[in-house]
């Protein structure tokens, strides 16, 4: 009865250990999402904005990543140098360099996480 008892307890101790090794080991897997963009996804913004600022679940590698505006005549907005924040590695900006006028704009964006996983995406905001 002794030993049925100690042989129960160290499956569940078992089973327990590789739950927690599996469900950590997740984070580890995790790609770089996109968590927060500026302008916001589908927002109608009044002006236009001085740069496309792009925040993601993990850190960035900037020289492995792009992000490209395209305007509503589908040429690409002229902007300047992509640049992670200075104090965030998870955060790109980019900064606009020529006047929005108005119309409905796509983001299109393709980052490398610190972790070597590849991540794109795409949203639109709109000028007024």
């Amino acid at each position: 009865m002794f030993i049925r008892k100690v042989r129960s307890s160290c499956c569940m101790l078992s089973a327990l250990i590789v739950l927690f090794v599996g469900l950590s080991s997740q984070q580890a897997l995790a790609h770089a999402h996109l968590k927060i963009e500026s302008p916001a996804a589908d927002a109608t913004i009044g002006s236009a904005p001085e740069a496309v600022t792009l925040g993601f679940s993990e850190g960035i590698e900037l020289n492995f990543s792009g992000v490209k505006v395209t305007g509503p005549d589908n040429n690409v907005v002229k902007t300047g140098e992509l640049k992670l924040d200075p104090v965030n590695n998870t955060q790109l900006i980019l900064p606009i360099d020529s006047a929005l006028k108005a119309g409905k704009y796509d983001v299109s964006w393709h980052v490398v996480s610190v972790d070597g996983h590849k991540t794109k995406g795409t949203y639109s905001f709109t000028v007024k």
